[in-house]
């Protein structure tokens, strides 16, 4: 298993992830970091922890809203049925593209809540 070294609020950490997953999750903590940066900056007297945890529920936040967007889109597209010029083809495609979305929602979900 491959070990990562990231590092949060000046602090590194190694931390392994499935094979090729190295640039994902070097991506993840960069954006982690940016948000543990502006909770610092607004913060400054928050601890460590306290300010790893306030970007955490950031971030949570952020999930939950997009989370919120999906499920009402989901919802409206399958109450509407698809424009008369669209052939089946091209919905299954549409279909399997909001099916991804949705398994990469709750991957990053799952991520968020083990950690």
């Amino acid at each position: 298993m491959p070990r990562v070294d990231i590092t949060l609020n000046g602090r590194s950490y190694l931390i392994g992830c499935e094979d090729g997953q190295e640039a994902r999750l070097r991506h993840l903590a960069s954006y982690l970091e940016g948000q543990v940066r502006a909770v610092a900056a607004r913060a400054p007297l928050a601890g460590e922890g306290q300010t790893l945890a306030m970007a955490a529920l950031l971030v949570t936040d952020q999930l939950f809203d997009l989370k919120s967007e999906y499920d009402a889109l989901a919802a409206a597209s399958r109450e509407q049925s698809p424009p008369a010029g669209m052939a089946p083809e091209d919905e299954e495609v549409v279909v399997a593209a909001v099916d991804h979305l949705a398994k990469r929602i709750e991957d990053i979900a799952a991520r968020l809540e083990r950690a």
